[in-house]
């Protein structure tokens, strides 16, 4: 996996990031590294994706990723095992903290926490990684075919009025023989 520019790989040792400013990467995977995360992901097909973003200083010790995953996901119908096919844009965010770092209490008396998880600061910054978790949690968990039958609960048996069945009135009568049963026992 290539990104825009040129370089080559998707992980950056944190040691030769540049504190002052942020590392963009641009990552469009080819179809050998497409089909792999598809295989790692059950996945009928992979194409279009890409991890575009960027690796920027936040704090004094900690990271940040601000990026958008892209891709275009073929997965089987839970109804029919028909290909159906998503388009995934999904911005995808994460902080890293020196490890030390991540159980101190801020400044002040209370504890904040912060609107996305923050991760153990690892020596490198995996973007592959990252790219196929985040594409895990933005696959469709149900995916379903527009041609797949809907599939409806049996409606309640009728009694013999047409009406349905009360079940509180089943569970009173259920309480009412059980009840029985105490007072016949000696």
């Amino acid at each position: 996996m290539a990104d825009r520019s040129g370089k080559a790989g998707t992980r950056y040792r944190v040691a030769a990031l540049k504190s002052g400013t942020p590392t963009p990467f641009d990552l469009r995977p080819d179809a050998e590294v497409c089909a792999a995360i598809a295989q790692d992901l059950d996945l009928l097909g992979l194409r279009k994706l890409r991890f575009a973003g960027q690796i920027a200083p936040e704090g004094r010790e900690g990271w940040r990723i601000d990026a958008t995953l892209g891709a275009t996901v073929v997965q089987a119908c839970v109804a029919t095992l028909a290909p159906v096919t998503t388009r995934i844009e999904e911005p995808v965010a994460r902080s890293f903290l020196p490890e030390e770092r991540l159980n101190e209490p801020g400044d002040g008396t209370e504890i904040e926490t912060p609107e996305d998880d923050v991760e153990a600061l690892p020596d490198v910054i995996d973007l592959r990684e990252i790219l196929t978790e985040a594409l895990s949690l933005a696959l469709p968990p149900y995916p379903r075919s527009p041609d797949a039958p809907e599939h409806e609960a049996p409606p309640p048996a009728a009694d013999e009025a047409g009406e349905r069945p009360n079940p509180f009135a089943a569970l009173a009568g259920l309480r009412d023989k059980l009840a029985g049963d105490d007072d016949e026992t000696p």
